[in-house]
């Protein structure tokens, strides 16, 4: 089997560009659904989701499989469908910010990674509503609307912006990020919470955060947005620093110069070593 690095150009260059059609066909729909209006379902007591979700999400499968027809593909909505013998699995969030999107907060993206054999190696995230596209390929780094990304130089919680999210069990869990919220907010120059996890990690990547983490995540939140941080010199592990996987639901992702600390805070908050 070969490796992401072993392909070709024109089979990345496809890869790439499949993402790309599918993510920006997502939000010109999740934009029309926020002028003409759309329906709001509830899955749990905060948990929503919306029509608007679930046509983007259609559109998003459609082009995928017309692309790539041998490929898996797992989705919030749908769940998992596709070839099991495959090494490729596309995993998608058609909107990932859906709370935001609901009350017409504009902060909301949608979200395409291709795990091939188990590793994250393209990422595509469109906020439709500034028109930016971030997008990275392993080996060929991080970009946003043509301009290649870098993650901050900031070398110290005190100084860093950092950014984080609540589960939607928030009411039910004693796991529910108030803790480590508390205790970063006092130790960093400021502590935001955006709604949309993909565009998170894509902010780490463009210098505009320096750390972000959370817990109780799903793999379409983490997956294309960890491929942006890594490809633009930013770090991402679980909560211990030699272990990540993307069905882990914990997430560090940093500029790399304060992952030390913010790992440090977090583990002096459980009790861990």
């Amino acid at each position: 089997m070969r490796s992401m690095h072993e392909l070709t150009s024109e089979e990345r260059a496809s890869y790439l560009a499949t993402a790309i059609q599918a993510a920006e066909a997502a939000g010109a729909i999740l934009l029309d659904h926020a002028r003409s209006g759309f329906r709001i379902d509830h899955k749990a007591a905060i948990n929503l989701v919306t029509d608007a979700d679930r046509q983007a999400e259609e559109s998003i499968v459609r082009t995928i499989r017309s692309a790539h027809p041998a490929h898996r593909i797992l989705a919030e909505e749908r769940g998992r469908d596709g070839a099991r013998e495959s090494p490729y699995q596309w995993i998608v969030d058609p909107l990932d910010g859906t709370t935001n999107f609901a009350h017409g907060f504009p902060f909301y993206s949608v979200s395409i990674g291709l795990e091939y054999q188990g590793d994250c190696v393209l990422g595509v995230v469109l906020d439709p509503t500034r028109r930016e596209l971030f997008t990275a390929v392993v080996g060929e780094g991080a970009v946003l609307n043509g301009e290649r990304l870098h993650v901050s130089a900031s070398a110290s919680l005190d100084h860093s912006l950092l950014v984080t999210g609540f589960a939607y069990d928030i009411r039910e869990t004693t796991n529910n990020n108030f803790d480590h919220f508390s205790r970063i907010s006092l130790l960093a120059q400021g502590v935001r919470r955006t709604g949309s996890a993909a565009l998170d990690l894509c902010y780490v990547a463009a210098g505009r955060f320096d750390g972000y983490w959370e817990v109780k995540l799903s793999p379409w939140d983490m997956a294309a947005g960890i491929v942006l941080v890594r490809e633009a010199g930013g770090l991402v592990s679980g909560f211990r620093k030699d272990t990540f996987s993307l069905y882990g639901q914990e997430l560090v992702a940093t500029n790399g110069r304060i992952h030390d600390q913010l790992l440090d805070v977090i583990h002096q908050r459980s009790g861990n070593p």
